[in-house]
């Protein structure tokens, strides 16, 4: 008697990227919604609730309502996959696409002088 109660569902197409390697993802979502619109005649001033959804006339806005519903519904971190290796942090190769991908392991910069050392010595020679 309070109100009308709004129960239903709602599907969405998503396209996004993938947080580890930025690889496109298009996706379906589906979301189940309930709220309770209230009649304009109801006094809800009394601190029941700091937000009620009310009716406008005889119409209910549903907007608000979907766009909450799909907002907490989305993830976080997108994925790809559940186990995306992301990219190199060195040279921003897709680790997916080359699961051998390796680099040389980088100088000590404290050890860089003697190498040069070593260097000159091997042209010298």
């Amino acid at each position: 008697m309070e109100g009308v109660l709004v129960t239903g569902s709602a599907s969405a197409e998503l396209a996004g990227e993938c947080a580890r390697c930025l690889e496109r993802i298009d996706d379906e979502i589906e979301v189940r919604f309930q709220e309770l619109f209230v009649y304009d005649d109801q006094d809800y001033s009394s601190g029941e609730d700091d937000e009620v959804s009310m009716l406008e006339g005889d119409l209910v806005d549903l907007e608000t309502l979907l766009r909450d519903a799909v907002v907490l519904a989305l993830p976080f971190q997108p994925l790809c996959e559940d186990d995306c290796p992301g990219l190199c942090p060195d040279c921003g190769a897709r680790l997916k696409d080359d699961p051998d991908h390796s680099h040389e392991e980088p100088v000590d910069p404290r050890w860089a002088g003697l190498a040069a050392l070593k260097q000159d010595e091997q042209d010298q020679d």
